[in-house]
């Protein structure tokens, strides 16, 4: 195993922008693995050293929209993993796999279904999408891991359905409180699915306020074409507080910490957004819905429950597993946290159980 090298990857040199990747090698292996994120800087990911010291070389990139989801676009990230996977392909490399990690797996889903058939066009706010198959060689397999099932899916279970005004970030109907003590938890099933109905109906207000926005904009000016807008309060998904729903060896909260102060903080999943933005990454519209993806896929499939994930529950699992079908390999890491953060003997097993997979496919 060889000193990692910083890679710099240009989309398209006539009109930008530049992406930056970080390989790992492994000697005389012809088999190499990508692994990215919409916005997080994965060049530390723990199997980094995992994969090349069992035969697996390493690719981690960054998306030009790292660290910053404000005004990203799915249909612009997955043109820079196809920059990942084309590298890998001129490297010489004959086995490629996608790793599909956290929000990466929605990505890597996304990114192999266009490469197999191109259908996107457009993005969900009606601009034109100039993707090609050029853009998008195919890989050889996907390996998903603590994988929710994409941003727009997870904000449709985080979002706080209690809020009545989108201007009033202390908004509040009592009775679809999940912080409220008189609602649980544990909560009942009527409250549930009360509150589910309610979390989708105020994602598709944002959206249609957001679509109407966009036809102002369309009509005043023929320079500004989008504008930013806050979304208060989406850190409220029941499981958060009640282990009995979506149950697994999780404790209560959320990866990143308490929910109630995430929900009312300055910094939770699209607080800070664009119009734009908001149709292609959050809104019940976007091309990025993981498991759908998947479905539209022809490659091996690898599939990884972390049984304590706070972010990744077991019906995010089922739905990956039923979109690979008879595609799938399936292993539990049992007691794995979202990061196996301090589990390094889990992430041993992670690397090891991928290495083996990606070398017979």
């Amino acid at each position: 195993m060889t000193s990692p090298e910083l890679i710099t990857l240009d989309i398209n040199p006539k009109r930008g922008p530049r992406i930056y990747g970080l390989l790992n090698r492994s000697p005389k292996s012809r088999v190499a693995a990508l692994i990215v994120h919409p916005t997080s800087n994965f060049f530390s990911h723990y199997l980094i050293k995992e994969l090349p010291k069992r035969g697996i070389n390493f690719l981690a990139i960054n998306t030009r929209y790292l660290n910053n989801d404000a005004h990203l676009l799915f249909e612009r990230v997955i043109e820079d993993v196809g920059a990942g996977v084309k590298f890998l392909r001129n490297e010489g490399f004959e086995t490629i796999i996608l790793l599909g990690n956290s929000g990466g797996a929605s990505t890597v889903a996304l990114y192999q279904a266009e490469s197999e058939e191109l259908t996107i066009t457009k993005t969900p706010a009606g601009d034109q999408v100039w993707l090609t198959a050029e853009h998008l060689p195919p890989a050889d397999g996907i390996a998903l891991f603590g994988a929710h099932p994409g941003r727009a899916l997870l904000l449709s279970r985080w979002i706080d359905a209690s809020v009545t005004d989108e201007n009033d970030p202390f908004s509040k109907n009592s009775e679809l409180d999940i912080f409220n003590a008189i609602n649980g938890p544990p909560f009942n099933a009527s409250f549930v699915s009360k509150y589910r109905k309610a979390q989708i109906d105020r994602i598709n207000f944002i959206t249609n306020q957001t679509k109407k926005r966009i036809e102002i904009l369309k009509k005043r000016s023929t320079v500004v074409n989008d504008e930013p807008f806050l979304v208060f309060r989406t850190c409220a998904d029941p499981r958060f507080l009640d282990l009995t729903l979506d149950p697994n060896d999780r404790e209560t909260g959320m990866v990143w910490g308490d929910p109630y102060q995430l929900n009312y903080g300055a910094r939770d999943a699209a607080r800070f957004t664009t119009l734009k933005s908001w149709m292609s990454q959050w809104s019940l519209s976007s091309n990025a819905n993981g498991p759908k993806c998947l479905l539209r896929t022809s490659v091996p499939i690898i599939n990884f429950e972390f049984t304590a994930d706070t972010n990744a529950l077991p019906s995010d699992i089922r739905m990956w597993s039923e979109a690979a079908g008879k595609r799938e390999e399936f292993h539990q890491i049992i007691g794995g946290t979202h990061f196996l953060i301090n589990q390094q003997s889990k992430r041993a097993e992670l690397g090891e159980l991928i290495s083996d997979w990606a070398k017979k496919i």
